[in-house]
């Protein structure tokens, strides 16, 4: 261990802070702590070979300050300036620009940045505020412990799901796009709102996303493969070869009590979807993890309970922020049919570009939120009327699982 990232002589600790769970909430808690608090000694604790597992984190520019968007700029792998949306009545292009993460750069970045303050093949087998117990049988002590191994299974939220299989692809010649396609709805809507999701990396590479804004967590893995060569062979693209491919379920919170969701943690600080930290209707979660990484490296007191605190706190703020989503959610898991979910997202891009922004950035302003709800709904007003009004008053609510 370098000496500046030593603890003090004749302590028990291990370290400061340990980060169970190499993903990306963690990841970047451990980069921040990198840059800004040399001085503190974090331990990050991966059960697998690698950090960020596999997956792509992607994000507005508009999503972060521009200070957040300098720190993490080493770890973004691709940009672009512009989006667009298709659907089957509309079809447009955003000017606001586009980033994402790839789970090798932020591997490859964090692990040589952060060196032996990684642990890789370490399965953990329980843990409190203040130690870890490993799969082993040994046991780790720090100052505090975080949790980031992933959302909570928990009674106190009712959810609905973002679900998805990617294949990034190896054309045998270029594909065209000069921009990602953030939704593609003009696809044969199956088990909810479909649509299909493309990051063109390079000229012949594409990451090709099938997803769902379903009822149901199940994936259909060969469907989905078989889905995404139809998608492919219609748009005229001919596939060297798969390269990799990532599959996911994302919460999509309806409701909750989010008292007893923080009751649940047992004082464990949490990060990430542990945490709640997600956007309640896009899924994205790459913002809030930026946020709780400067919320983190900035406390003066790094003990379990003053983190936990912060963390609960930061977490519940902006749970109280961010109520309309969880009523635009509700509206489109209860009111609208699977089927004709496409037509609530189609008249929501009809909404000016900023709007949308805004939205991303989970940002919205009280005319805002007017300009979404105002109108003829594309989902019936009486079916719509009772979703609102579904708010639980106790953790006792229904779990989609």
């Amino acid at each position: 261990m370098p000496a500046e990232h030593a603890l003090p002589l004749g302590s028990a600790l291990d370290a400061d802070v340990i980060l169970v769970g190499g993903g990306l909430a963690n990841g970047l808690i451990a980069w921040r702590m990198w840059q800004a608090r040399p001085d503190v000694h974090v331990l990050l604790l991966e059960a697998g070979a690698t950090l960020g597992g596999n997956h792509t984190w992607s994000f507005h520019p508009t999503d972060l300050s521009a200070a957040q968007r300098a720190w993490i700029a080493p770890l973004v792998a691709h940009r672009w300036d512009a989006h667009e949306v298709v659907f089957p009545q509309c079809r447009r292009v955003l000017r606001g620009g586009y980033a994402s993460l790839t789970s090798d750069r932020f591997h490859a970045q964090l692990s040589a940045a952060l060196g032996n303050r990684v642990r890789y093949g370490v399965p953990v087998a329980s843990l409190t505020p203040t130690q870890v117990r490993l799969a082993d049988g040994g046991v780790l002590r720090a100052g505090a412990v975080i949790d980031g191994r992933g959302l909570r299974r928990s009674a106190a939220l009712s959810l609905g799901h973002q679900k998805f299989l990617g294949q990034e692809l190896e054309l045998r010649e270029p594909h065209g796009l000069a921009h990602p396609l953030l939704m593609d709805a003009g696809v044969d809507q199956h088990d909810g709102y479909r649509f299909v999701y493309v990051l063109p990396f390079t000229a012949t590479t594409l990451l090709v996303e099938d997803t769902y804004y379903a009822d149901a967590t199940t994936l259909d893995v060969p469907v989905l493969r078989a889905r995404i060569a139809r998608y492919v062979q219609r748009h005229g693209w001919q596939v060297r070869r798969v390269l990799r491919e990532e599959q996911g379920v994302l919460p999509i919170v309806l409701s909750g009590d989010v008292q007893a969701f923080w009751r649940e943690a047992a004082g464990v600080p949490c990060s990430g979807l542990a945490a709640g930290l997600f956007h309640p209707t896009t899924g994205y979660s790459l913002p809030d993890a930026v946020a709780l990484a400067e919320l983190l490296a900035a406390q003066s007191d790094l003990s379990a309970a003053a983190l936990f605190q912060a963390v609960r706190r930061h977490a519940q703020e902006r749970w109280r922020a961010r109520g309309f989503f969880r009523l635009l959610n509700r509206m489109l898991f209860r009111s609208a049919q699977p089927h004709q979910r496409w037509k609530v997202m189609q008249r929501f891009y009809g909404l000016p570009e900023s709007l949308i922004a805004r939205f991303y950035a989970a940002q919205l302003h009280p005319l805002d939120k007017l300009r979404i709800v105002a109108g003829k709904p594309p989902v019936p007003l009486g079916a719509a009327l009772r979703a609102a009004l579904d708010r639980p008053s106790s953790g006792r609510v229904e779990v989609h699982q």
